[in-house]
């Protein structure tokens, strides 16, 4: 007879990522509009604060570029990542090589980023260090999605 017994389908990563979005969404439900803002750029901080060292200078960097370009984007946690939103849904976001185990870090857009060329695009870039051309391809993605109707 087959065993019922459910087998393990999610890392004990994305188990922990899950819980955390759970707690974001219900924190942000909760949230007085006007401190989502400073509430979310602390926590931002904090995960780049806690990274690795190479995940944290590409996390700082990116914090700082975004910032820079695109200041109507709201700094938020988003699965527990850093990431950043436009009239309350995420735009972008930076996801940790460290903290999935994986060989690089991505930065990647949510679909409402609007990016498209053509008929096919990228959504996600892996990073393994992070170019001066890196930073200006990034501005220059971030410009294009937070100035998207």
């Amino acid at each position: 007879m087959p065993s019922t017994k459910a087998t393990n389908v999610w890392t004990d990563e994305e188990r922990a990522a899950m819980k955390e979005g759970a707690r974001e969404h219900k924190a942000a439900s909760r949230r007085d509009p006007a401190a989502a803002r400073a509430e979310g750029e602390r926590d931002v901080l904090a995960k780049i604060g806690g990274m690795g060292e190479s995940d944290r200078v590409m996390a700082e960097r990116i914090h700082a570029l975004v910032t820079e370009v695109a200041p109507n984007l709201a700094p938020r946690t988003f699965y527990g990542m850093p990431a950043y939103a436009k009239d309350g849904k995420v735009l972008c976001f930076f996801k940790p090589a460290g903290t999935y185990k994986e060989r690089y870090a991505t930065f990647g857009f949510q679909d409402n980023a609007h990016i498209d060329e053509g008929t096919m695009w990228a959504t996600s870039w892996a990073l393994t260090e992070l170019t001066t051309d890196d930073e200006a391809k990034i501005a220059a993605l971030v410009k294009k999605a937070a100035n998207q109707p």
